[in-house]
């Protein structure tokens, strides 16, 4: 199954013409959206009695659809309009509709479910008057509304609302593609479950992807019968000192456990003692200076450093050393925040095989401004990692992955289970092995960052991240079987 694209409101709406160009009626597809939506609402829901919202435009020419579907189907249907449509399609479709028509929040009725048809991905202005009033009794009546395409008062290209009223949904139907605002938060909590209908567009080309296994599942790093540890990778970690070596632990198990054949820690003298004590299959070598560590790395395949490393010229000039041997560099939280006062010092000796992991305080040290002056997360990611020269895991809810040629994932199932000390560490660990084995590294960071998720969801409540290396082989085990 090719991967899952992600498209802007312009891209849909060019996917759109280029369909009507090809032959197909606009209509046409106006009939298949509203069916659609007519289909997911019926395969969710009782009959009961509906109120389609319809506005001007071709949101809400497929609201007339919806509506007409329903009442064919024996549901207790009425519109209620906030304009007459002002489109061709829209109009033809309210000439088909044969039921009640009523003006906007003047029916007088009790609807048991909402469909909001009223504007599109495309709205570029607050709502108003009784649209708003709508919006914002939809927040208690979540459970009883169904949006077409995004919630009114969403913006489609960025998730956020336009004003200080917009839709909240618990079913959202859009049509070809997701759009940003059906992954990205606060759109995306807003649109409640999404689901995207084939409508007969044709091949649409894109750089922005749902991240799941269709977009790296074929070129996962499994071991076949000729398989030995060497070939499998070679990883190190970096330790912190002596009261600070969980975190290097964990990103360790993690890159063990994802695959990596020889996983190492690198440790100060100080600290050999607290982690020789909790190791078993990761090996430990002591070293002392930054060129010591540089000669041990000559011949591993990835490294991780940053996990409670400390934030000073030791951990500094380790990055420094890494960067000068093969191995990509897996870089997080200390790593990260080391540079703050020189990002270029750091960028100019990145290469695009590298993975900068951070979360949002983090990245604003490296790229101050960036995520405040960018329209949304996606944007954000895809400047930094074109400024790094290297692959850039933006955490959160909605974590994005972007490489330096423009490529970018959205993570959809993120897990608040995550929202526990360490899991980051883990997290690094298994970009780390992925990318020791030898997959490439924005898909090895979009592969970690899924199957992070898929482990804290197999645990759930209680999760801490000692658990997380070992939840991964049941997620593995899953995916290959899936291959």
């Amino acid at each position: 199954m090719p991967a899952r694209q992600i498209l802007t409101t312009a891209e849909t709406a060019q996917a759109d013409q280029a369909a009507i160009a090809a032959g197909t009626l606009g209509a046409v597809l106006m009939e298949r959206a509203g069916t659609a939506v007519a289909d997911a609402i019926c395969a969710r829901f009782r009959p009961k009695p509906t109120a389609v919202l319809s506005g001007p435009g071709n949101n809400g020419g497929d609201g007339y659809v919806v509506a007409r579907v329903l009442k064919s189907r024996g549901w207790n249907v009425w519109v209620e309009r906030l304009a007459e449509p002002t489109t061709d399609d829209a109009r033809a479709a309210a000439a088909a509709w044969t039921g009640e028509t009523l003006e906007l929040g003047q029916s007088g009725r009790t609807a048991e479910l909402l469909v909001d048809g009223l504007f599109g991905a495309g709205l570029a202005r607050p709502l108003e008057g009784e649209a708003a009033r709508l919006a914002r009794a939809s927040h208690r009546l979540r459970d009883r509304v169904v949006a077409i395409d995004v919630p009114s008062g969403v913006s489609g290209d960025t998730g956020r609302p336009l004003g200080e009223a917009a839709f909240c949904a618990a079913l959202t139907v859009t049509f070809h593609a997701r759009k940003p605002a059906h992954v990205l938060e606060p759109g995306r909590g807003a649109c409640g479950e999404v689901v995207v209908a084939d409508i007969g567009l044709g091949e649409t080309k894109a750089q922005l992807f749902e991240n799941g296994p269709e977009l790296w599942l074929e070129r996962f790093p499994w071991p076949d019968a000729a398989s030995h540890k060497h070939a499998r990778g070679r990883l190190i970690v970096v330790s912190g000192e002596a009261w600070s070596t969980g975190a290097a632990r964990l990103a360790a198990r993690g890159g063990l456990r994802i695959g990596a054949g020889l996983v190492t820690i690198h440790a100060p003298p100080e600290s050999l003692a607290s982690n020789a004590a909790h190791l078993e299959a990761v090996m430990l070598r002591p070293f002392e200076t930054d060129l010591e560590l540089e000669q041990a790395a000559a011949d591993v395949d990835a490294a991780v450093i940053g996990p409670a490393a400390g934030v000073g010229e030791t951990t500094l000039m380790n990055v420094l050393a890494l960067a000068r041997t093969g191995a990509a560099l897996v870089l997080d939280a200390d790593a990260i925040t080391v540079f703050r006062d020189d990002p270029e010092e750091l960028f100019s000796v990145l290469d695009r095989d590298d993975v900068l992991t951070p979360h949002p305080g983090e990245f604003e040290r490296l790229f101050p401004g960036v995520l405040a002056a960018a329209p949304e997360r996606i944007t954000a990611a895809r400047r930094a990692a074109e400024r790094a020269g290297a692959v850039v895991l933006l955490k959160g809810p909605d974590t994005v992955v972007a490489a330096p040629d423009g490529r970018a994932a959205v993570n959809l199932n993120g897990s608040p289970w995550l929202a526990t000390a360490g899991s980051g560490d883990v997290l690094a660990g298994f970009i780390g092995g992925l990318v020791a084995q030898g997959m490439e590294s924005f898909e090895a960071a979009c592969a970690a960052a899924w199957i992070h998720s898929e482990a804290a969801e197999l645990h759930g409540p209680g999760l801490i991240s000692e658990d997380l290396p070992g939840l991964a082989p049941g997620v593995l085990r899953r995916l290959y079987d899936e291959r």
